[in-house]
């Protein structure tokens, strides 16, 4: 199995407070796998999740450097627009194309502009969006991933990250179109079969419906089908079931390993849940306080973990058959 990415010491800071997210972070993403990043809250998983997509803020530092390994045909261009926002204060982002040697991006401590000078060539400037623009005629779009394209995101809180004012369909299909050079008649065509491939009832429908008329899980759904709408080679799904009750999260679990299965993406599954994580993954990461504690296959890490917080975190997990912690009294077991 060949690596999709590769992150080497990877340091995040947020400049605020000055605490560190993340502390030389290093992990290997296979092509084609299930990997899931495990921890309590504050233990960077988001954070890492956030950096692999680009979407780390200008407030953030960042150290060490993540390499890509995109094949030569990755896609269309994207508009500056989605471009991702990468303004650390130190590190490398690369890419790695298919019979070609690694293209880094070198980021300047010069946080003025938040400048990006790659190997040749320097590129300058911000969208009034707030996100770098880059002059893609310096640098091979396909060997930059690009979020969208490469890399589909799902987020926590699908109202969060849905438009409340633009139908469903429209959302989609804007997508579609700017990743895939689909006409609007066709970029529509393509959101209404990817409704149906999420399971929503009523796809025709649900493409003139607005955020506020879906229930959670149904709004969980629009966004997968966002997020998977230009094929992606990479799926990062941070914390994307936490929001909803348990039925509807194993829904969810099976509705991503259908689609990841199908379209034989590599999925990067954010979760606290170690035990919902287990049912999905094929190798689990934990992470504590920004570092990376213990890696590997997921059996191992269920039966025989070797970090006492792996331990902790399994220990803390209350199945369905565990005794109650309160008689019918009220009183503690």
């Amino acid at each position: 199995m060949t690596a999709l990415l590769s992150i080497r010491d990877l340091s995040v800071r947020y400049r605020r407070d000055g605490a560190e997210a993340l502390k030389g972070v290093s992990l290997d993403v296979e092509a084609g796998e299930r990997l899931a990043i495990i921890g309590e809250s504050g233990s960077g998983k988001s954070t890492l999740a956030l950096a692999i997509a680009g979407l780390l803020t200008r407030a953030a530092g960042i150290e060490g450097r993540i390499d890509w390994f995109l094949s030569a045909n990755a896609g269309a261009k994207a508009p500056p627009s989605v471009l991702p926002d990468i303004s650390p204060s130190r590190g490398e982002i690369g890419s790695v194309a298919a019979g070609s040697l690694p293209s880094a991006l070198k980021i300047s401590e010069n946080t003025d502009e938040g400048t990006i000078s790659p190997l040749e060539g320097e590129m300058s400037g911000r969208t009034e969006g707030g996100v770098t623009e880059r002059d893609l005629s310096k640098i091979d779009s396909n060997q930059i991933p690009l979020l969208g394209r490469d890399i589909g995101f799902v987020f926590q809180d699908p109202s969060s990250s849905l438009d409340p004012v633009m139908p469903i369909g429209k959302q989609i299909a804007e997508v579609a179109r700017t990743h895939l050079n689909l006409g609007w008649r066709d970029a529509y065509a393509k959101a209404k079969s990817l409704l149906e491939r999420v399971r929503l009832p009523a796809p025709e429908a649900v493409l003139h419906a607005y955020p506020h008329q879906l229930s959670g899980g149904q709004k969980q759904r629009v966004a997968i089908a966002a997020a998977i709408a230009a094929g992606p080679k990479l799926l990062i799904a941070d914390e994307a079931t936490s929001a909803l009750d348990t039925i509807v999260q194993a829904e969810i679990v099976a509705l991503i390993r259908r689609l990841v299965a199908e379209d034989g993406m590599t999925l990067l599954f954010i979760s606290h849940d170690i035990a919902l994580a287990a049912t999905l993954a094929e190798r689990i990461a934990v992470l504590r306080s920004g570092e990376l504690v213990e890696l590997g296959e997921t059996r191992q890490i269920i039966n025989a973990p070797r970090h006492a917080y792996t331990r902790a975190l399994l220990d803390a997990h209350l199945g369905l058959d565990a005794e109650p912690l309160l008689d019918r009294q009220g009183a503690l077991t």
